[in-house]
């Protein structure tokens, strides 16, 4: 007999965003794996989802490693038995500067997990989604406000997020005949510990030093379960979730 449970896989999930989430979609009745790659903080995640975490499953993760990705997938199937939900999450920026004070290194790092990793992953769920029975599943990739509007000195995190865009598009196009969905959702200044130097004042635009508001993480978290638990014959597509009053309309 087939479980009614559903199972979602979490990048990026022993803090912030990810992990939020992750609390979200067990506490929302998935069965939910956390994919990172700090194993202390990853079980620290589970277990902070209280009794929701008997349904949780930490599993190391390396998302710019193929090898490593499709291990967390096996180790997702053979535990739960399918995959109908993952959220692209995992992502990383550079430190910064101007172009040309780049490392090539420090460019390819974050190529490797927030292009390459989102891809690795993309690419196993939907192997998984299209085979399974029932058919098909969910792919929710975290882009970001600074794919349309880059913040100073952020050209490799821009864009990598720039570009999940067009993997988000393609993945919906191609995913029509197994049924697998994607979606893109953009988030502006959830209040993480990445985010932190916003409370402090951060550099705009215009050159000056700015404080800018922050929202609580609890709504993306919220954000990504409302997506989730959509039919498959419906999607969002794309979706800005941001604080209110930060500076994005009319960024610049």
């Amino acid at each position: 007999m087939k479980s009614s449970i559903k199972v979602a896989i979490v990048t990026g999930a022993s803090a912030g965003i990810g992990k939020a989430s992750a609390v979200a979609l067990l506490k929302a009745g998935y069965s939910v794996v956390y994919a990172g790659r700090r194993e202390a903080e990853l079980r620290a995640a589970v277990a902070s989802a209280g009794a929701d975490a008997e349904r949780g499953l930490a599993v190391v993760t390396n998302v710019s490693e193929p090898a490593s990705v499709k291990a967390l997938f096996e180790q997702t199937v053979a535990r739960f038995g399918r995959v109908d939900v993952l959220f692209n999450n995992a992502g990383i920026g550079a430190p910064p500067v101007d172009i040309d004070e780049l490392s090539i290194e420090q460019w390819r790092a974050v190529v490797d997990t927030n292009l390459n990793g989102s891809f690795f992953c993309a690419r196993e769920a939907f192997r998984v989604m299209k085979a399974q029975d029932p058919r098909g599943g969910r792919i929710i990739n975290n882009g970001s406000i600074s794919a349309y509007a880059p913040r100073p000195n952020s050209t490799p995190y821009t864009a990598t997020k720039h570009a999940i865009s067009g993997l988000t598009k393609s993945i919906a196009l191609d995913g029509r005949k197994y049924d697998i969905t994607a979606s893109q959702i953009d988030i502006g200044n959830a209040a993480t510990e990445m985010t932190e130097r916003m409370a402090a004042g951060i550099l705009q635009a215009n050159g000056s030093m700015a404080i800018e508001p922050r929202m609580d993480v609890r709504h993306v978290a919220d954000a990504v379960v409302h997506i989730a638990n959509l039919p498959l014959e419906a999607n969002v597509l794309f979706m800005n979730i941001m604080a209110t009053k930060m500076p994005f309309v009319g960024r610049g």
